[in-house]
């Protein structure tokens, strides 16, 4: 099992939840334009799925691996729940809960580094 480096793991969920907060953000702002479709963010286990964990070279000797950079993709969202007169697919009270949830998400990712981080300045102190 590869090691997993967990501020780097939060740094990349923190920048996820931006671009779903700004996916969310757009579709409440076109809540009434006809014809939009709602958007979303894969999932982040996705996001998971697709990175992998690479070697780092600490020394001119050592051989590198390949890195990827995993991005962020937007998917339409499954327009079947409710379509509108003006066939746009906005329904304001799920897009209030995602960003509730994306609220949450981010008080616990900021939760979890704050931990470790005392965590690791308190191993360092002795």
């Amino acid at each position: 099992m590869e090691p997993v480096n967990l501020f780097q793991l939060a740094a990349q969920q923190s920048r996820w939840l931006a671009v779903r907060q700004s996916a969310v953000a757009g579709n409440v702002a076109n809540a009434n334009t006809p014809g939009y479709g709602t958007v979303d963010v894969e999932p982040f286990e996705k996001v998971l799925d697709k990175s992998s964990v690479t070697l780092a070279a600490t020394q001119v000797g050592h051989i590198m691996g390949r890195t990827t950079e995993s991005g962020f993709s937007l998917r339409q969202e499954d327009a079947n729940e409710s379509i509108l007169p003006s066939k746009n697919t906005v329904v304001l009270e799920n897009e209030m809960l995602k960003a509730g949830e994306i609220r949450r998400d981010f008080e616990l990712n900021t939760a979890i580094v704050k931990a470790f981080h005392r965590m690791i300045m308190l191993s360092s102190k002795s």
